[in-house]
């Protein structure tokens, strides 16, 4: 779906709270993107997770499905029969090699209006951090790696960067995108409210500035189970470093704009990607990825 001609691209972005019970998930996903694509917008975002959180790691293990299994055959239905592209952030694949290894990935798949899959990108970096009597994550215990970044996306609301949560605290991987096209840079997460309390918003602030890009974060939030809270404030972010758009608390959507002519204004009025000394430092880069002027 797109708006009428001469409007700014919409985007909507999602703010859920996820189970083990995937049909709930489901349910409430589907909600959501019907009600943005009802107020028009052309690209929805949902955040790490969505399909589920598990409780423990074998029951996210046993939950896990491959991207042409029964759950994301039902969303390129919800993309098709909503007209909207759909960032789905966080799916828990099992890819080619689950007989082998039993490990899944942590992939963000983007789907188009017509439910094709555009691009899969496999989280890169995996959530390893104990915070003493706090949290402790162990992503690497049951998640292979990504081994690349892929090439930004031309979307209709501008080229799409994808990254996953912990991504955001890698400042190198929204640079090799932006060098690489990208307009928009997506960060759909399931943040721990310790550790959103004190950065979430800061990192995204700062990953739009540096790059000059529109920065859009998915955000689970509540009580997934019995263990874990997550953070939520999903939110957008303009390339100025302004929060654009911010969901409340609990379930639910929020709304922005994408303004390209004003994201090509400020990278003209402070050109520092021009700027930039490779004879000092070297270049952020992304095997694979051409640089684009």
């Amino acid at each position: 779906m797109s708006g009428p001609p001469g409007l700014k691209p919409l985007v909507a972005v999602g703010q859920v709270t996820s189970t083990p019970d995937k049909e709930l998930n489901f349910a409430a996903c589907a909600g959501l993107v019907r009600e943005a694509a009802h107020r028009g917008a052309c690209l929805v975002f949902l955040p790490e997770g969505f399909d589920y959180i598990g409780s423990d790691t074998a029951q996210t293990l046993s939950l896990a499905e491959g991207l042409d299994g029964d759950l994301m055959g039902r969303y390129v239905e919800l993309a098709r029969d909503c007209g909207v592209w759909l960032s789905l952030g966080g799916f828990h694949e099992r890819g080619r090699d689950w007989p082998t290894t039993q490990r899944i990935y942590n992939c963000h798949a983007l789907l188009d209006p017509a439910g094709h899959l555009v691009a899969a990108y496999r989280k890169t970096h995996l959530c390893d951090v104990e915070l003493e009597g706090r949290v402790t994550m162990k992503e690497s215990s049951f998640t292979n790696p990504g081994t690349e970044i892929v090439p930004p996306v031309s979307t209709p609301a501008g080229k799409l960067g994808l990254s996953i949560c912990y991504d955001l605290r890698f400042p190198e991987i929204s640079l090799a995108l932006r060098r690489a096209g990208a307009e928009i840079l997506t960060y759909p997460s399931a943040f721990t409210v310790p550790t959103g309390s004190a950065h979430w918003e800061v990192l995204l602030r700062a990953r739009a500035i540096e790059s000059q890009c529109y920065v859009v974060a998915a955000a689970q939030t509540g009580k997934n189970h019995e263990r874990r809270t997550s953070y939520g404030h999903a939110l957008v972010v303009d390339p100025w470093g302004a929060v654009v758009a911010q969901c409340r608390e609990g379930p639910g959507l929020c709304y922005a704009e994408i303004d390209l002519d004003y994201l090509h204004r400020i990278r003209r009025e402070i050109p520092v990607h021009g700027h930039r000394r490779p004879d000092l430092y070297g270049t952020v880069a992304a095997a694979g990825l051409a640089a684009v002027p």
